[in-house]
C-alpha cells in the first residue's frame, strides 16, 4: 500500500486540487445538512447514470454483514418457537431447538451464498421470476441442511418422507426472508428520504453565497487571474447543487468535490484557514453517499475557523485499513464556542451511509479538548 502523501493546502494552488478542511464544532457537530451548500453532483461522475453500488437495489443483494445477521436472527428465532409446540419441558426444547439449527444453518447459508452469487442474473427477471427463484433457492437449501444430517446419520428418524418438512420449511422461510429483503431494496431511498435529502442537499446558505461573491468582487480589482478560478470553483460546485443525485460516487470523487468547495474559502479566509491533506490513493476507490464529505468540511470551516479570530487548522486523512477505507477529519476549536446549529449535517451523513453499507459502514464523533474529530470507515 502506498504511504499517505502529505499536502499542505496553504501552500498549494488557488484551483481545485489546492485546498481543504474538515471537521466541525462540538456545538453543532453536524450543522449542516441543512445549511450544507451544494446538493447532488452535477460534473464528471456525479453525472446521471453514474456508475452505482453493483448489485445495489435488487432484493437478491444480501452481500452485507447485516442482512447475514438479520437473516440468522430471524430463523432461529423461528425455529425456537415452531420447535416449543412439541417440547414437553426445557431439556427437550433446547434438545429440538439444537437439531433445528443443525439442520438450518447450513441451509440458510447456502441460501444467503446463492442468493449473493447470482443476484446479477436474477435481479433482471420478474418479480414472478424473481419469487420463483427464491422459493427453489430455499426449498433445495432445506434439503441441502437435511441431507447433511443424514449423510452424518444425526437426522431424525422418519419415513421416506422425511425430508418433505425440511424441503417445504426451507421454502416458507425463504418466502418470508425474500419478502422482507423486497421491503428492504424498496426502503433503501424511499420517495420521501430522497426528496427530503435534496431538499437539504440542495440548499446553499445565503452568507456564504454573498460572501463567496463578494469575495470575487474584491479580488478581481486586484488578481483577475485567480477571480477567474474561484469562479470555475463556484460554477462546479452549482452543477453539483443544480443535478440530480447519483445512488454512488467514489471516495476519490468526492475529496476532489471538498478540495473545490475549501478552494474558495482559502480565498476567503487567507491564512487564517491552514489546511493539510493527507490521502492515500488506495482509499480513493470505496463507494460513498453523494455529498459526504463537503457538508463536513463546511461544518469544520464555520465552527472551527471562521469564529476564531486567528483561524483555525484542518487535517484531513484517508487510509485504508483491514479492507476498509478509513476517512478522518479533524479541527481545531475556537476558545469561544461558535453558534449552535442543529445537528443535522452528522443525521444526514450517518443516515446515508446505513442506507448504503447498514452495519458495514461507522461513523464516529469525538470532542477532545482542542479539536473536534470525526472518522467514516466504509468498505471497498
Amino acid at each position: 500500500m502506498p504511504q499517505p502523501r502529505p499536502t499542505d493546502a496553504s501552500n498549494a494552488p488557488s484551483h481545485p486540487a489546492r485546498a481543504g478542511a474538515e471537521g466541525a464544532g462540538p456545538q453543532d457537530p453536524a450543522s449542516s445538512s441543512s445549511s450544507s451548500l451544494f446538493g447532488p453532483t452535477g460534473f464528471g461522475p456525479y453525472e446521471p447514470g453514474a456508475k452505482s453500488l453493483r448489485g445495489a437495489g435488487s432484493a437478491f443483494d444480501v452481500c452485507h454483514v447485516g442482512v447475514v445477521l438479520r437473516a440468522l436472527l430471524f430463523v432461529h428465532v423461528t425455529l425456537a418457537v415452531a420447535v416449543s409446540f412439541g417440547a414437553s419441558d426445557l431439556p427437550s426444547w433446547l434438545t429440538l431447538v439444537a437439531v433445528a439449527a443443525s439442520i438450518a444453518l447450513p441451509g440458510l447459508l447456502l441460501w444467503l451464498v446463492l442468493a449473493c452469487v447470482l443476484k446479477r442474473l436474477l435481479a433482471p427477471l420478474p418479480v414472478v421470476g424473481q419469487w420463483a427463484a427464491a422459493l427453489l433457492l430455499g426449498a433445495a437449501s432445506g434439503a441441502f441442511g437435511w441431507g447433511l444430517q443424514a449423510a452424518g446419520g444425526l437426522s431424525p428418524a422418519g419415513s421416506r418422507f422425511a425430508w418433505v418438512p425440511p424441503v417445504m420449511a426451507g421454502a416458507l422461510l425463504a418466502a418470508a426472508m425474500f419478502y422482507w429483503l423486497t421491503l428492504r431494496a424498496r426502503a433503501r431511498l424511499p420517495a420521501d428520504t430522497t426528496a427530503r435529502l435534496a431538499e437539504l442537499q440542495s440548499r446553499i446558505r445565503p452568507h456564504f453565497l454573498f460572501n463567496t461573491l463578494n469575495t470575487a468582487i474584491t479580488l478581481a480589482r486586484l488578481d483577475p487571474a485567480r477571480t477567474e478560478g474561484l469562479l470555475e470553483d463556484l460554477a462546479e460546485l452549482f452543477r453539483v447543487a443544480l443535478s440530480d443525485s447519483g445512488a454512488s460516487v467514489t471516495l476519490a470523487e468526492e475529496v476532489s468535490l471538498a478540495q473545490r468547495y475549501l478552494a474558495i474559502e482559502q480565498v476567503r479566509f487567507g491564512d487564517r484557514l491552514q489546511v493539510s491533506w493527507e490521502l492515500d490513493e488506495d482509499a480513493g476507490s470505496a463507494r460513498v453517499p453523494p455529498l459526504l464529505l463537503q457538508p463536513l468540511v463546511e461544518n469544520a470551516v464555520r465552527h472551527g475557523v471562521e469564529p476564531a479570530p486567528d483561524g483555525g487548522v484542518i487535517r484531513i486523512r484517508t487510509r485504508v485499513k483491514r479492507a476498509h477505507a478509513v476517512v478522518s477529519i479533524v479541527n481545531t476549536l475556537p476558545q469561544q464556542p461558535s453558534r449552535p446549529g442543529n445537528g443535522m449535517a452528522l443525521r444526514n451523513v450517518r443516515e446515508r451511509l446505513r442506507l448504503m453499507h447498514d452495519v458495514a459502514a461507522q461513523f464516529e464523533t469525538r470532542l477532545d479538548k482542542d479539536f473536534f474529530r470525526v472518522q467514516i470507515v466504509v468498505p471497498l
